[in-house]
């Protein structure tokens, strides 16, 4: 069992930043790959960026915004949210499994999901 705990949300006028966190602890070696996903009210959810072994993965419309990072000591993974729209207002869900490439496509553990509000 894995077990995620994210951190850094909060609410942010448009254009400004925020850094999620999200720690893992428990039985990480074969979930190694990490993400971000994000779901907005009456949307479904979706993937914001992957990264496994050092390969990432970014969604169109994050690209040139957010970066994902990991530090694998800490079993950390992080999400920086530079540019920060309206759009983006979200609760942001970290989730890990498997993956090839830089993309996850087994995220069999997830998060409770952190809070991004970004007001115009």
């Amino acid at each position: 069992q894995v077990q995620l705990v994210e951190s850094g949300g909060g609410s942010v006028q448009a254009g400004g930043s925020l850094r999620l966190s999200c720690a893992a602890s428990g039985d990480t070696y074969n979930s190694k790959c990490m993400a971000w996903f994000r779901q907005a009210p009456g949307k479904e959810r979706e993937g914001v960026a992957h990264i496994n072994t050092g390969n990432t993965w970014y969604h169109d419309s994050v690209k040139g915004r957010f970066t994902i990072s990991q530090d694998n000591a800490k079993n950390t993974v992080y999400l920086q949210m530079n540019s920060l729209q309206p759009e983006d207002t979200a609760i942001y869900y970290c989730a890990a499994g498997r993956g090839i490439g830089g993309y996850c496509y087994d995220r069999r553990y997830w998060g409770q999901g952190t809070q991004v509000t970004v007001s115009s």
